[in-house]
């Protein structure tokens, strides 16, 4: 079968700095994909150049079988990819409800709605709909900076599902997020997008959540991938050991 995402030699340097070295990754539709490193090994601009906000210095990347290499972050989202942001990207002085309506007139629109109503009734409902797939929909009239950090972050997810994506990665969803909501916020998102049958790639810290959502595991360093397996091998891997989480690491438990 091929491959949603397929992505050969891929490299991206800023001056003298080299931030990705021959990145060779292919995805398969369904899968859930973490990605772990430490900050600078690379992760972020493997996001950004698949999303189109950074353009690769060389290489190829590939979505079922299109060459998508360099187009903006416009095009990538028409051709069916999406991202959230490590940072929710929100009004924070609008309710959950309008975030996502605005949302998904701008992806009907092509732009800010700003001649257009938005609350006609297919967009009402399509909002609506969205909400409770995230399970916030009792957060639906709340401001969006007065609620806490895992509805925000759960908005800002569902606002990224819009345009309705093949392929979705999401940067540290659980970043900011108390221990408490980090797997109960995970497991509405991973069930949301399952029933949407939407491929994830999420970049993440916290080793619990890889180990537990991830069907596989991508580890860089040094902006290249050292590492490519199932979560439990990853995290034994002697090298994701000794240069990302630290040879004290166990399952289950943070050093």
């Amino acid at each position: 079968m091929e491959p949603i995402l397929n992505v050969q030699g891929l490299d991206k340097s800023f001056g003298s700095v080299v931030a990705a070295a021959d990145i060779n990754v292919a995805v398969a539709r369904d899968e859930i994909v973490g990605i772990i490193g430490a900050n600078g090994a690379g992760k972020t601009t493997f996001v950004n150049m698949v999303t189109g906000y950074i353009r690769p210095s060389r290489g190829t990347i590939r979505f079922s079988d299109r060459d998508i290499t360099g187009l903006p972050p416009r095009s990538i989202i028409n051709a069916g990819i999406s991202r959230s942001f490590q940072v929710p990207q929100l009004f924070a002085t609008a309710t959950a409800f309008d975030n996502v309506l605005i949302a998904l007139g701008i992806a009907q629109d092509g732009r800010f709605p700003v001649w257009r109503p938005l609350r006609r009734a297919d967009l009402v409902e399509s909002a609506t709909q969205i909400l409770e797939r995230f399970g916030i929909g009792g957060h639906r009239d709340q401001l969006a900076g007065k609620v806490s950090q895992g509805v925000r972050k759960l908005i800002d997810i569902a606002m990224a599902t819009v345009h309705r994506p093949q392929l979705l990665l999401l940067d540290e969803p659980t970043s900011g997020v108390s221990v408490e909501e980090k797997f109960a916020i995970m497991d509405v998102v991973v069930a949301a997008l399952r029933e949407q049958k939407v491929t994830i790639l999420f970049v993440e810290h916290d080793m619990e959540i890889v180990a537990r959502f991830a069907t596989r595991l991508l580890a860089f360093y040094e902006g290249t991938i050292v590492a490519d397996d199932v979560p439990q091998r990853v995290i034994a891997d002697p090298q994701v050991r000794r240069f990302i989480i630290g040879e004290r690491y166990r399952h289950g438990a943070h050093t």
